[in-house]
């Protein structure tokens, strides 16, 4: 069976609005799209063609989707990891209000939650998710991402969509490794690990 992971970029402050560009995103009239832009080097591409290189097939929210299939399908550089795999493997895009799709191997899936189980039987490998806020936001609450990736940028914004945002279901994480690039980004990987525990400092 698949492991469904979780691939995100992050500011400091757990921004992942419009890493890549200005009009990448502008919900909210989101003012810094491209923030990723000076701090991305050849350590971070080694870091995602290497999480790329383990993809069976992708789950894509709706606006991820879009900015992929905008961007890849037309990058056929073969040796081009991102776009092969991209332009190559199934992807399944969660929509409410489409239902076809251009970019070869696309589908639709409407119900997240009642489907990522059958899903997950069809494939032995990993199903990825990259940024895809709210789809991802979805999948947390209902605690079915088996692995979070996350790539933690020295930028802090202040505003914008958030990957753990206000309804996520208090839990803990397993960290399974941790690293950083020369430019300062924080490069760690984390497993659930149960329902959050507290304790108390106090002296009685």
């Amino acid at each position: 069976m698949a492991e469904l992971t979780l691939t995100t970029l992050l500011t400091l402050d757990g921004v992942m609005q419009a890493p890549g560009g200005s009009n990448e995103d502008m919900t909210g009239d989101f003012p810094y799209g491209g923030w990723v832009f000076l701090h991305w080097d050849e350590e971070s591409r080694r870091t995602i063609d290497d999480i790329f290189s383990k993809a069976e097939a992708f789950l894509l929210g709706r606006t991820t989707y879009d900015i992929f299939a905008a961007y890849w399908s037309r990058n056929t550089d073969t040796y081009e990891l991102v776009a092969n795999q991209l332009n190559s493997l199934p992807k399944y895009v969660a929509s409410r209000t489409q239902t076809t799709f251009d970019w070869h191997g696309s589908s639709l899936i409407r119900n997240v939650v009642g489907e990522v189980g059958e899903l997950k039987q069809h494939y032995s490998g990993e199903i990825q998710v990259h940024g895809s806020c709210g789809l991802a936001q979805t999948l947390i609450q209902h605690d079915l991402i088996d692995e979070y990736r996350l790539l933690i940028f020295p930028v802090i914004l202040g505003t914008g969509k958030r990957l753990f945002g206000s309804g996520t279901v208090p839990s803990s994480l397993r960290l399974v490794t941790s690293s950083s690039t020369s430019k300062g980004t924080i490069v760690s990987v984390y497993r659930p690990a149960g329902k959050l525990q507290t304790g108390s400092f106090a002296l009685d």
